[in-house]
């Protein structure tokens, strides 16, 4: 029996003269993600992608797996391809799903016939295929609320096709479709999680990182490159920049004020990251920051830090408490890499005291004590480009 995976697009269906676009990005993102699992056709008709295997070596389970994580697609189907005839439909539903059939004692059959020229309704086809199904497995029980297994039956332009259901997608637009964003990875639960909310709106990610050697570790340094290996499973190749920042962190730390320590270091690496967005052609920078979480992230402390910044910074996770923001961050599976005991840049020099409600003039005076462009110029010239995926 063939097998083809049926990829349901969901908002963007309500693109109107530039929906062509989205489905056209989606279609070369599944084809990029899935040349490593094997040889598939992909080609898309009326809001649904077909992955359909080439030869006998694609493996189905690896690209079910790489579909669900795909942004624009928001559930995915294994199905069986059969014939437009009533006979193999039934023929083929009982064979195929002969194993999930046998586990459970509830099920329910439902139709959607895109093709109106089918001869029968979906709800005779419905009664149809149940009405079979009843007498090959005689332990089935038909219940229309709640059952154990949804047998679906799908009848479209060049065949019909039967599955068990459908597994639900990443959801979103295509990764790409919103321009591109430089996202602020740190070690943390919350930066990987930002990263991920804008790639599913379809921005694609460039990473930039702060390393702080010694004060922070090449374990702490992996962790990252971790992060971002996982999030190349949802978004799709990136690349982390790794920008030096011992120098500019001993600087603040030997001429500034200790209370506002964090908001200086948080104001050079928005300079920092907006000089390295402008270099790999983002339009945005991306942050973790979720209102009133810590010092820096109260409402003053984040219009003195961004202050220094002329690109939009979207900070997805700003209205999110930290167990929300952590159960994505398990959904994800950032979770088990970010709470690794490798601490980053961002614990170094942590003042006692810090200010939460600090003035921009202050931060500024404070950040007078520093050759501020030198600093910048000369972690520039130190930058690590690093390919992930």
């Amino acid at each position: 029996m063939k097998e083809i995976l049926l990829c349901k697009c969901g908002e963007l269906v309500l693109k109107g003269l530039n929906r062509h676009k989205f489905e056209d990005r989606l279609q070369k993102t599944l084809y990029w993600r899935l040349k490593k699992i094997g040889n598939f056709r992909i080609h898309g008709c009326q809001s649904t992608v077909y992955v359909e295997p080439q030869d006998g070596e694609a493996d189905m389970d690896a690209a079910l797996e790489a579909c669900r994580k795909i942004f624009g697609i928001v559930a995915v189907a294994r199905a069986v391809v059969c014939e437009k005839n009533i006979e193999d439909i039934k023929a083929k539903a009982a064979e195929y799903l002969r194993e999930p059939l046998s586990r459970v004692r509830t099920y329910k059959v439902e139709t959607r016939r895109s093709d109106k020229r089918f001869p029968m309704t979906s709800p005779e086809i419905s009664r149809e295929v149940g009405g079979y199904l009843s007498d090959v497995y005689e332990h089935l029980q038909a219940q229309m609320d709640e059952p154990q297994l949804t047998v679906k039956v799908e009848v479209r332009e060049e065949y019909a096709y039967v599955s068990a259901g459908v597994l639900p997608g990443a959801g979103g637009l295509p990764t790409g479709t919103s321009g591109r964003g430089m996202l602020l990875l740190s070690g943390g639960i919350d930066s990987p999680v930002a990263g991920w909310m804008m790639a599913k709106r379809g921005m694609e990610l460039e990473c930039v990182h702060f390393f702080s050697y010694p004060f922070t570790s090449l374990e702490a340094k992996q962790k990252v490159m971790d992060l971002a290996e996982i999030l190349t499973h949802w978004a799709g190749r990136t690349t982390v920049t790794v920008v030096p920042f011992t120098h500019i962190q001993t600087e603040i730390r030997d001429k500034c004020r200790e209370d506002y320590f964090t908001l200086i270091m948080r104001r050079m690496m928005m300079r920092l990251a907006q000089r390295v967005a402008e270099k790999r052609d983002c339009q945005c920078l991306i942050t973790g920051e979720s209102l009133a979480q810590v010092a820096s992230q109260t409402v003053q402390a984040l219009g003195v830090t961004g202050a220094v910044c002329d690109m939009p910074v979207l900070r997805p996770a700003i209205g999110m408490d930290k167990e929300e923001i952590v159960t994505i961050a398990r959904r994800i599976g950032t979770m088990d890499v970010s709470i690794l005991p490798y601490e980053d840049c961002c614990t170094v020099f942590t003042p006692k005291h810090p200010q939460t409600k600090p003035a921009r003039d202050k931060a500024e005076d404070e950040e007078s004590k520093l050759d501020v462009d030198a600093l910048i110029d000369e972690a520039m010239q130190g930058l690590e480009v690093v390919t992930i995926g």
